[in-house]
């Protein structure tokens, strides 16, 4: 339990910092340049990654890397951007916790992984109070901003679920930077051709996109990566919930959204998803048969470059 405490806590990183990213992206970011906003967060995390984990792919990894870079960095990077920018903090932040149900059901379909009743009852608890939040607003809602939104968090949660089932043959820091690599290589020329050539940063921008590229990207994304083959996936993705949790506190503080006591009542509800789906509650059923947390466990110990590549592609 104390090793599962842990592996939660840095799991919890990735959440609170891309939580915080809605609010910078929507504050300190150019609004019309979704493209280049996310090949530039794409691009130098990854670099940053491969800098301090200088290794290649092998074998199957070359088109997996490829996969989950164009669902996990380039679509998932475009689609948030949009959202950001289109809604208030909190609102963008909500609709990414129906991603814990969402992968829950993905898991199950794509790997077998029937979902243990406490993490489905969590996840449904969650959403319940972030649905809270989000009906119980005075402000309008940007449709097109809700449908980058959603749009973003299926894409998102098809990308960890495949990321959760490939952990054999690869340690975690080489596969997130070919991820990040390879989104950003495909987003470069398509935001060059769409967005023309890219405006100079002022100082407040750089800033902004070194807290999104190495706070919200490098570090987020491999502490993400980590939990994923670390704990279960309907664990996993009910800590996620902390994403929306810290967007609506941050719209709050900072950007003087509202929030009144039917927040407070949804803030509690994804507190208690959050604590319905940590270990110990039901993880033995996501262990049946192909479950997430024990299969591939000594691959996880793997301490060199990519291995050889698995015989399941």
């Amino acid at each position: 339990m104390e090793a599962s405490f842990r592996w939660i806590l840095l799991t919890a990183v990735a959440p609170v910092a891309w939580g915080a990213n809605y609010y910078v992206t929507r504050e300190f970011l150019p609004a019309d340049r979704p493209l280049w906003g996310a090949a530039l967060r794409a691009l130098p995390a990854g670099l940053l990654l491969l800098a301090l984990r200088p290794r290649r792919p092998r074998g199957v990894w070359w088109w997996r890397s490829a996969l989950l870079g164009l669902l996990n960095t380039a679509g998932f990077f475009v689609l948030l951007y949009i959202a950001s920018q289109s809604l208030a903090t909190g609102v963008a932040a909500t609709v990414m916790a129906a991603s814990p149900l969402a992968m829950l059901l993905l898991a199950w379909a794509l790997t077998a992984a029937r979902p243990a009743r406490a993490h489905l009852l969590g996840a449904l608890v969650g959403l319940g109070g972030v649905g809270l939040m989000l009906l119980t607003r005075a402000e309008p809602v940007s449709l097109p901003g809700l449908a980058a939104s959603a749009a973003a968090m299926l894409v998102s949660s098809l990308g960890y679920v495949l990321a959760g089932r490939w952990r054999d043959g690869a340690d975690v820091l080489t596969t997130t930077a070919w991820q990040l690599v390879a989104g950003g290589v495909v987003l470069l020329p398509l935001a060059a051709a769409v967005e023309g050539p890219p405006v100079a940063p002022t100082g407040r921008e750089l800033l902004a996109f070194g807290y999104v590229a190495v706070v919200a990207t490098a570090l987020a994304f491999t502490a993400w990566f980590a939990g994923l083959r670390r704990l279960p996936p309907g664990t996993v993705g009910l800590v996620g919930l902390l994403n929306p949790l810290t967007g609506v506190l941050l719209g709050t503080a900072l950007a003087g959204e509202g929030f009144g006591p039917a927040q407070a009542a949804g803030l509690l509800l994804v507190l208690a998803g959050v604590a319905l789906g940590r270990p110990g509650r039901g993880d033995r059923g996501d262990r049946g048969g192909r479950g997430a947390a024990g299969e591939g466990a000594a691959e996880d110990r793997v301490r060199g470059a990519v291995a050889t590549p698995s015989r399941r592609s």
